[in-house]
């Protein structure tokens, strides 16, 4: 009985580690895509050809 129970404490934590590294790399590649996209809106918000503004 004990080998059996040891086995299922063994297969919960092995089942939670896997849980947490899943979450990990999610949290990286999330991190990384927000990332980009702040890059994206930055770059766009800059004007790529000079202000035709005219002051009399």
């Amino acid at each position: 009985m004990k080998m059996k129970s040891a086995a299922s404490v063994l297969s919960a934590l092995l089942y939670a580690q896997g849980l947490l590294g899943f979450a990990a790399v999610a949290t990286v590649l999330l991190k990384d895509r927000a990332q980009a996209a702040s890059e994206i809106v930055v770059a766009s918000e800059t004007p790529s050809a000079p202000s035709l503004l005219v002051v009399r």
